[in-house]
């Protein structure tokens, strides 16, 4: 039914999703042993580059320097698109210091509406029915998965609102990375877009950190939030939505969502009563719905 080159993408696409959906988790154990926003973002970034520098070097010499190269301008248009990724995760993380895991990747994921909006007003007409019908779902979804119907639920404003900046600028992320200097390779432009990241980061961590910088960090949570956060994701996710194709990829990675929560369930014991996970189900039914070619079904 399936060929071996679909599944394969399926399984790289759900497992780099997986990862992401891991990332804040691991913030918030970082922060619960009195790390600052500064230290992890920071030990995420250096530690990142690092790893894709390398990946880079490897697949120089495997590819015996035929690849194409990035031109200054491919590398200011990547650095200039990866400060939006930095400020996704200053954001995102400064988010989950106030509000659970569980609520705050619900935040991340306003990024659907978000796209068609940014969509809608980049190619100036009105999105599908189709779309239209996704976004309202998933505005029910998140009014339910954030549990705002529920009276005694007091969300930290400041939660709410780093998680919706997180949403903007990683909107801005997702269409700038499939826009962008296409023609070089993946390892590169992660490179550069990492480059750009951790410009704002490090203006961040400058800005903010007001005690002594610990480098503990590096070694405790750095590692762990740069394999899940910035070197292991980009790799799968560029691996296997050549064989998905983006309508099923984007459904695939959609795991992110039930994967952050259950992380958060599991580790850091946040409660997730019934009408929250049936949010989640209807923000990934909008995911579906959104990216399922229901034309090509009817006439096929």
């Amino acid at each position: 039914m399936f060929g071996n080159s679909l599944l394969k993408g399926v399984f790289l696409v759900g497992l780099g999703a997986s990862s992401y959906g891991m990332l804040a988790t691991f913030v918030k154990l970082a922060y619960q042993e009195k790390y600052t926003t500064a230290e992890v973002t920071t030990a995420q970034f250096i530690l990142g580059i690092l790893g894709v520098l390398i990946i880079n070097f490897y697949q120089r010499i495997k590819n015996k320097n035929t690849a194409t190269k990035a031109t200054k301008k491919n590398i200011f248009h990547l650095m200039l698109a990866g400060t939006s990724l930095g400020m996704t995760s200053v954001f995102y993380y400064l988010c989950v210091r106030y509000i659970d895991v569980s609520i705050a990747i619900v935040l991340l994921m306003q990024t659907v509406w978000m796209g068609v909006l940014l969509e809608m007003i980049l190619d100036k007409k009105l999105p599908s029915v189709q779309k239209i019908v996704a976004v309202i779902i998933v505005l029910i979804g998140t009014v339910l998965a954030t549990n705002l119907l529920k009276n005694e639920i007091e969300l930290d404003w400041r939660g709410l609102l780093w998680g919706m900046l997180a949403a903007t600028s990683f909107t801005t992320t997702m269409f700038t990375a499939n826009r962008i200097s296409l023609g070089i390779s993946s390892a590169q432009r992660s490179l550069y877009m990492l480059l750009g990241g951790a410009v704002i980061v490090l203006i961040f961590a400058l800005s903010t950190q007001t005690t002594p910088f610990s480098f503990e960090i590096f070694m405790k949570w750095g590692i762990i939030l740069a394999l899940f956060g910035t070197i292991i994701p980009p790799m799968l996710l560029n691996a296997g939505f050549p064989h998905t194709g983006i309508g099923l990829g984007s459904i695939v990675a959609s795991l992110e969502l039930p994967v952050s929560v259950l992380m958060a369930y599991f580790l850091l014991n946040e409660i997730v009563n019934f009408t929250q996970w049936l949010g989640i189900i209807l923000i990934l039914i909008a995911i579906i719905i959104m990216n399922i070619n229901f034309r090509k079904k009817i006439t096929s």
